[in-house]
């Protein structure tokens, strides 16, 4: 996998100025005019954009996920077939957190019977938090890659290369997801000790 190094270069600044542009949409900018099925399926795939042009025709979320999710009881039950704006918050932050843990996981993080207060004020947390980890996120790459990118290096850990910035990002990846899983089962277990 050995990658022109101006073509990453190239590739991290684009991604970079992307995110540092994304935000998800705020709970007010969330339809309410209750959609259908097909009609969720565009919007998430405009407001979680974040795959790289070649891989756009993938399908990253279907009717039969969003079936799924409703009969796990992950996300409420649509009404009448519709998806309104708590439903629409609900798999916004699902989707977005799914790549880092798993789905009963995010169950125990986001209970599907939330009010639409409560929700209104947990989605609203969760976006800045969701824009502000854009922003870190988008620092710690640039700092890691500073001899990809030829900027300064600032931070004690460094890759010169595509294969070493993709083994990073794996690593961190795999730290963060294992860290959201054992608070998540520690947060049960005190949950269950308290029953007691």
């Amino acid at each position: 996998m050995t990658t022109d190094k101006q073509q990453v270069a190239a590739k991290l600044r684009r991604w970079k100025n992307y995110l540092l542009e994304f935000e998800l949409p705020t709970w007010e900018n969330i339809p309410d005019i209750g959609l259908y099925m097909e009609q969720i399926i565009v919007l998430l795939k405009q407001y979680l954009d974040y795959l790289p042009p070649d891989l756009k025709e993938a399908q990253f979320i279907t009717p039969s996920t969003i079936n799924n999710y409703v009969r796990m009881k992950v996300i409420p039950e649509p009404v009448k077939k519709r998806y309104y704006r708590i439903h629409i918050a609900y798999l916004i932050m699902v989707l977005t957190m799914k790549e880092g843990i798993e789905i009963s996981l995010i169950q125990k993080l986001i209970p599907s019977d939330l009010t639409e207060d409560s929700m209104r004020v947990l989605y609203g947390e969760y976006s800045n938090l969701h824009r502000k980890l854009c922003h870190y996120f988008v620092d710690l790459v640039s700092d890691a890659a500073a001899p990809i990118l030829e900027h300064e290096k600032r931070g004690d850990i460094t890759v010169d290369s595509a294969e070493n910035l993709v083994a990073f990002s794996a690593i961190i990846s795999g730290f963060t997801h294992l860290l959201s899983e054992k608070l998540l089962l520690l947060e049960s277990k005190e949950i269950e000790e308290t029953e007691q």
